[in-house]
């Protein structure tokens, strides 16, 4: 089966729009995210200045190798857009040297890449996101204090969400709304291991909306997260992308 990302199976359904750019950033702000990456030599770097204000999120500023390790093993190629058209903001979660440690949708889960510090600008993000599978529940902080938490559905035992720490890769709104994506989704760096048998969509996971509201609070997908539509459209207008998304067990 091939690899596509779990939100292009909606494109059958409804045209997925991009928010090209993040609420938490101006079109302003990101191009002058993306030209930090040259602090004074004796001043700390972007990545330390971000750390303590929020998370650090890389703002891709050109195409980039993602490698294995700093200077390492090739992985991918990143360019400055996302498949579905957003700007390319990697959560970064480490710093050696010239290099960031970053989460990108290129690699298994659990694992981390390295791309070069004079390739992206720096900046911080306010917002983290926790999961609790066993309360199928959803707590959106912003500087560490709880300002939303909803119930969400969960992978059904055939099908679990998988567990660790992921990013926001894109925030998408669904012209006319999808079937099986309610209004809108933020797709996650993280992909699904077990896969339903004739499933087409893909492996990517995604918090998305949906039409069943019944299964909300329940075991029930394939892996996503589902939410009310409410709950998700106050999310995309708030994350920033790269933001961290823990799910726990």
């Amino acid at each position: 089966m091939p690899r596509r990302s779990l939100i292009a199976a909606a494109a059958a359904l409804a045209v997925a729009v991009p928010l090209t750019v993040t609420d938490a950033l101006s079109s302003g702000e990101v191009e002058a995210a993306r030209t930090h990456h040259a602090p004074a030599v004796d001043q700390p770097s972007w990545y330390e200045v971000a750390r303590r204000k929020g998370h650090p999120v890389a703002v891709l500023a050109h195409p980039t190798v993602l490698r294995a390790t700093p200077g390492g093993r090739r992985i991918a190629k990143l360019g400055r857009r996302t498949e579905f058209g957003s700007p390319r903001v990697l959560a970064a979660v480490g710093e050696k040297g010239n290099w960031l440690r970053v989460l990108a949708s290129e690699l298994p889960n659990g694992r981390s890449g390295w791309i070069p510090a004079s390739a992206a600008g720096v900046v911080a993000s306010r917002w983290s996101i926790g999961v609790d599978l066993s309360e199928r529940t959803l707590t959106a902080r912003e500087d560490g204090k709880v300002v939303r938490r909803f119930t969400v559905a969960v992978g059904k035992p055939s099908t679990p969400t998988p567990t660790g720490r992921f990013a926001v890769t894109d925030k998408l709104n669904f012209s006319g709304g999808s079937a099986a994506y309610g209004c809108c989704a933020v797709a996650l760096t993280g992909r699904q291991a077990h896969i339903e048998p004739g499933w087409r969509g893909g492996d990517r996971l995604a918090i998305h909306g949906t039409r069943l509201t019944g299964t909300i609070g329940t075991a029930a997908s394939f892996g996503c997260l589902r939410a009310s539509d409410a709950d998700v459209r106050w999310l995309v207008r708030r994350l920033l992308l790269g933001s961290i998304v823990e799910i726990r067990p």
